[in-house]
């Protein structure tokens, strides 16, 4: 049988890479004959896999990370039919059955039947079902016709894999953010975070019509990087409020939509640019979003946070001014993007060169024995989407 490696969560600010069992078609002690194993091709390495890897989770030590997975069909279970060995395929970070309500409905982030402690799982994700993780060699999915989106062309997926492996996460989460908060046409939108989400859906919200992007952030690099393709940026570090600097760009403080792309770790703005404040995106977005726009959360907010600043941070009550949201009359959409709602659209727009997707979050090509130090240097806020290229399948193309 192969050999399997992957990128194991050890204890807040470790990972290793372990020899770990190669993957079965196999559900506990039942056959999973709706499931594929994969030869890994591309897997990223996400903003959510840091929370877990600061020791701002409950994750246990020897998890498995990973949940941003492309790869090589190498096994199919006898109940697969429309997938095959050798078919190259995005894999969504949620994993759904295809059978239960939500699902029917296209809430795939939300299944009922793949996680027994709460709706919705992923792969490599504490509390998320148990699921190996994809930062490895090879990986079992199940529900295999059901999630995974084959790419039309081997070819042609391969000379734009760079771009292709942001649909299992980023990209149609960047997206999701977008279109939740009403991102169209002539829309002027302000993205908080310039980190991979945010910068995946800066770039969305060109691809959606906006006639100005603005992204807020404290480190100067992705701040250059948002400006790379067309953002205008706003240095959170600066003493004058989101608002004025706002209105230096537009003429006025405020903005139809709004995106909150960084999630329970939030710095505060200004002379509290180093201290955490949970709760500080979510309220400046209320207060620079037009009464009657829309605010998407894709940033990820959690339910346990050992490292909390308060005891209320620490099971996700955060000191939000819901009654200012209340009085503008915003709409608020929260939760796991439905990856499978968009891939398929997104994926066209790769490949028919409407948009350049790794371009605008600087996807960066390391090795799986790299892998640890790609968590160091994109824990020090580095520009990079790092991808992890483990039996280096992209170097050789």
């Amino acid at each position: 049988m192969p050999s399997n490696r992957g990128v194991a969560y050890m204890g807040t600010g470790k990972v290793e890479i372990h020899s770990i069992d190669f993957p079965k078609l196999a559900l506990g002690n039942r056959k999973c004959e709706h499931g594929v194993i994969l030869k890994i091709v591309t897997t990223n390495i996400c903003g959510s896999d840091q929370h877990m890897v600061r020791g701002r989770t409950t994750a246990p030590q020897g998890l498995i990370l990973g949940h941003e997975i492309t790869g090589e069909v190498m096994e199919a279970g006898r109940d697969v039919e429309f997938l095959k060995k050798g078919d190259l395929v995005s894999v969504p970070f949620n994993i759904a059955c295809g059978r239960c309500r939500n699902c029917k409905e296209g809430r795939t982030g939300i299944c009922l039947n793949v996680n027994p402690s709460r709706p919705g799982a992923a792969y490599g994700y504490v509390d998320m079902g148990g699921w190996v993780g994809g930062q490895a060699e090879y990986v079992m999915c199940p529900y295999a016709d059901f999630n995974l989106l084959k790419f039309p062309d081997r070819d042609q997926a391969m000379a734009k894999i760079r771009d292709l492996t942001l649909l299992s996460d980023i990209f149609p989460t960047g997206y999701h953010g977008a279109v939740t908060a009403g991102v169209g046409p002539g829309a002027t939108v302000y993205v908080a975070g310039a980190g991979p989400v945010g910068l995946a859906c800066a770039a969305a919200c060109h691809l959606l019509g906006a006639a100005v992007v603005i992204v807020g952030d404290m480190i100067d690099e992705r701040l250059a990087q948002a400006r790379s393709f067309g953002c205008q940026t706003i240095d959170l570090k600066k003493e004058a409020s989101l608002g004025d600097q706002i209105a230096q760009i537009l003429r006025v403080p405020e903005v139809d939509c709004a995106v909150d792309c960084v999630g329970f770790e939030a710095r505060g703005h200004g002379k509290d640019a180093s201290v955490e404040r949970p709760a500080t995106v979510l309220n400046s977005l209320m207060t620079v979003t037009r009464a009657g726009g829309g605010i998407g959360i894709p940033g990820l907010y959690v339910t346990d946070d050992p490292g909390g600043v308060d005891e209320s941070a620490k099971t996700g009550n955060l000191s939000i001014r819901i009654g200012l949201g209340w009085a503008k009359s915003h709409t608020f959409a929260t939760g796991q993007c439905p990856v499978m709602r968009y891939h398929r659209q997104l994926m066209m727009a790769i490949l028919h060169d409407k948009i350049q997707i790794a371009k605008a979050t600087n996807v960066t090509m390391i090795s799986l024995d790299d892998a640890p130090q790609g968590y160091r240097d994109f824990d020090k806020g580095a520009a990079r989407k790092y991808v992890i290229d483990p039996h280096h399948m992209v170097a050789a193309a």
